[in-house]
């Protein structure tokens, strides 16, 4: 995508998504302004189609920025979408159901990320996947300090329901997103946790002068590359439906790299890091939620592993030519 666009993208987020508005969306709910926001800046539609044809290599840069930024509202989601489904999307937030039953008529999703300030939501159910609006659901918030989770019940089929086109794997692409967006929560807590190293002073010199400290940032930094770099190799394909076991790869590195990094970044703020007015645990309340969104780490990995079982041929041919986008992969067999 075009450096310019990202940099527009990112003085939009740092101005109408502050640490402060983020804290409000938790407590009241009140996305509106926010969206507006969104809505006006044209960022909703790059993924519609004959707006430029782009795909998830283009959305890559924006859903990294939503997630350094702890945008409070399914940005990525409305996107893909939008990008699915052109002028008929809905205009609100579109949400993405991770959990689906039928019971009686009624339908059930939940924990659905983001449910609690959405106006719409993609399912599957047993006859296909679908966007519904949730204008007349039932629709209860997790509980949990901060998150905007929520468990979705449909007391009967809406009218106004979508059909998504085509063979759509919400699975897939619900792991891709939130593993893209874990990456960016990653670099923003990476960021977080130097200054704050550089900045803390113990015994006459900044606590990230002495090596333990170090060494732990060491393994932050590394925890955060490697999502970023699994999520980076997910979503290298020009269409809008992303690979499944590169969506797999992607979810299951960045929950590992959230357990490792959100445990260095607390040891390393100390107690001011679990306190409500220090910004910090807004990233980190974010990242342990996402961990568990679309699949764990141990789901992929179960999934990754049938996969090479079933494929009875050596490893790394396996790992080349599955988990590599096609052009990654020429470029590795050509060095």
């Amino acid at each position: 995508m075009d450096a310019l666009l990202v940099e527009s993208f990112e003085r939009l987020l740092q101005g109408a998504c502050s640490p402060a508005v983020v804290r409000e969306a938790e407590r009241s709910l009140d996305v509106a302004g926010l969206w507006s926001e969104l809505q006006a800046s044209g960022y909703l539609d790059l993924l519609v189609p004959g707006e430029g044809d782009a795909g998830l290599r283009d959305a890559f840069a924006l859903w990294l920025a939503a997630g350094r930024h702890t945008l409070p509202v399914p940005l990525a989601q409305t996107m893909w979408a939008r990008g699915l489904l052109g002028a008929q999307a809905p205009a609100g937030p579109i949400a993405l159901a991770a959990q689906v039953q039928t019971r009686g008529g009624e339908v059930h999703c939940a924990g659905v990320p983001f449910g609690a300030v959405a106006q719409g939501l993609l399912l599957r159910t047993p006859d296909g996947a679908w966007c519904v609006p949730l204008a007349a659901a039932q629709v209860q918030r997790s509980g949990v300090h901060g998150s905007l989770q929520a468990d979705i019940v449909l007391p009967s089929w809406p009218d106004g329901a979508l059909p998504l086109p085509g063979d759509v794997d919400l699975q897939a692409a619900g792991a891709l997103i939130t593993a893209t967006s874990m990456a960016g929560a990653l670099e923003r807590l990476l960021a977080m946790t130097l200054q704050y190293a550089n900045d803390r002073t113990q015994f006459g010199k900044a606590i990230g002068k002495f090596q333990a400290v170090q060494q732990q940032l060491a393994v932050l930094a590394e925890q955060a590359f490697a999502a970023r770099m699994a999520a980076e190799l997910a979503c290298a394909d020009t269409g809008l439906h992303p690979q499944r076991l590169r969506a797999a790869v992607a979810k299951a590195r960045a929950a590992e790299a959230a357990e490792k990094a959100v445990a260095i970044a607390h040891a390393v703020h100390g107690a001011i890091g679990v306190t409500a007015e220090f910004d910090l645990q807004l990233v980190t309340r974010r990242l342990q939620e996402w961990r568990g969104d679309h699949g764990s780490a141990a789901y992929w990995h179960a999934e990754l592993g049938t996969a090479l079982l079933a494929a009875r041929g050596p490893t790394v041919p396996f790992l080349i030519d599955t988990l590599l986008p096609a052009a990654a992969a020429r470029e590795g067999g050509s060095a």
